[in-house]
C-alpha cells in the first residue's frame, strides 16, 4: 500500500513537472495566439474586405472553392502528405540510428556530437534565412552546379534498376530520400538529441545481463534497446511530422501566402489554413494512437 502510495506521489510529482516545463507556452498560447486562432477560423466563413475591414459571413463557398475550383489545393495537399510521410519516416529512420551511433564510446565521440548537433543550429530562423537568401551562398551554390559533371550516381544506379526492370515506385521514393540526404540531415538535429538522451539512460546492466544470457547484439538492439526508447520513437514522429508541415518550401504553406500577400485574399488563405491544419491534425491523431499501441512504459 506505501508502494503503491509512493508511486502514485511520484507520477504527480512528473505530472506537476511537466505542466510547470510547458507552462510558458500555455500562457503565450492564451494571451498572444488565442483570440488569432478563433479569429482565424471566423474568417475561413467569410469574405474579408481589407481596406473597411468589413467580415461577411459566406458560409463553406471558401472551403468548396478550395476542393472544386482551384485546380491546386487537391493536388498539392496529396503531394504534402505522401512527402511529409517519407520525409518524416527517413528522418526517424537517419536519428535513430546516428544516435546509436554516438551513444558509443569512441575518441572524439565529444566532436562528433557537435558536428551532429550543427543541423539544431543551422536549421533555426536566422541562419536559416542566410542560407537560403544570401546572394554570395546562392552564387556558390550555383557556380557548384555550372561546374559539376553530369554524372549523378543516385540517377546512374536508377537508370540500371530500370533497365533490369527492376525500379518502380517504392525505388523511386528511396532515390528522392537519398538525393535529398542534405534536408533529411539538416532536419534530424532535435530527434538525433532526444534519441541520444533516452538511449542514455539505458542501464549498462541490462546489456550485460543479455549478454550473460547469450543475447546477440541485434536482439539486445530489438529487445531492449529499440523497447527502452519506443516513447521517444512517439514524441519525435509528432515533432518530425509538426516540423515539415510548418516548412516555408512547403507548397501549401506557399499557397497560403500567394493567397494573402498577393491577392489579399484573407478568407480563402485562411479556409486553406483551416483545412491543412484539421489534415495534419488528424494523421498526427490517428499516427500517435497507432504507434502507442507499440509503445512500452516502463517505472
Amino acid at each position: 500500500m506505501k508502494k503503491h502510495k509512493k508511486l502514485a506521489g511520484l507520477q504527480k510529482r512528473k505530472a506537476i513537472s511537466g505542466y510547470l516545463f510547458i507552462s510558458p507556452f500555455i500562457i503565450g498560447f492564451l494571451v498572444f495566439m488565442l483570440v488569432p486562432f478563433f479569429r482565424s477560423c471566423y474568417m475561413s466563413f467569410c469574405e474579408v474586405e481589407i481596406m473597411s475591414g468589413k467580415h461577411t459571413f459566406i458560409g463553406l463557398e471558401n472551403y468548396i472553392k478550395a476542393f472544386t475550383i482551384d485546380l491546386d489545393f487537391n493536388r498539392l495537399l496529396v503531394e504534402e502528405v505522401q512527402k511529409m510521410f517519407y520525409n518524416s519516416v527517413s528522418v526517424m529512420v537517419f536519428s535513430f540510428f546516428v544516435a546509436l551511433i554516438l551513444n558509443q564510446k569512441f575518441k572524439g565521440r565529444a566532436f562528433v556530437r557537435a558536428i551532429f548537433f550543427l543541423p539544431v543550429i543551422l536549421s533555426s530562423g536566422v541562419l536559416l534565412g542566410i542560407e537560403t537568401d544570401n546572394e554570395l551562398i546562392s552564387s556558390v551554390m550555383d557556380m557548384v552546379e555550372e561546374t559539376n559533371t553530369n554524372t549523378d550516381i543516385s540517377l546512374v544506379i536508377q537508370n540500371i534498376l530500370e533497365t533490369a526492370g527492376v525500379g518502380g515506385k517504392a525505388f523511386q521514393k528511396v532515390f528522392e530520400i537519398v538525393d535529398g540526404i542534405y534536408d533529411v540531415a539538416i532536419s534530424s538535429g532535435i530527434q538525433i538529441i532526444i534519441f541520444l538522451s533516452g538511449l542514455q539512460t539505458i542501464s549498462d546492466s541490462m546489456y550485460e545481463a543479455a549478454s550473460i544470457e547469450g543475447c546477440t547484439s541485434w536482439e539486445s538492439l530489438w529487445k531492449i534497446t529499440f523497447p527502452m526508447i519506443s516513447p521517444l520513437l512517439l514524441v519525435n514522429w509528432i515533432y518530425s511530422v509538426v516540423d515539415y508541415c510548418m516548412r516555408n518550401n512547403n507548397e501549401i504553406i506557399k499557397k497560403i501566402n500567394d493567397q494573402m500577400v498577393l491577392y489579399i485574399d484573407y478568407g480563402f488563405a485562411s479556409s486553406i489554413a483551416w483545412t491543412y491544419f484539421v489534415v495534419v491534425m488528424l494523421i498526427v491523431g490517428v499516427s500517435s494512437f497507432l504507434i502507442s499501441k507499440g509503445v512500452y512504459y516502463y517505472d
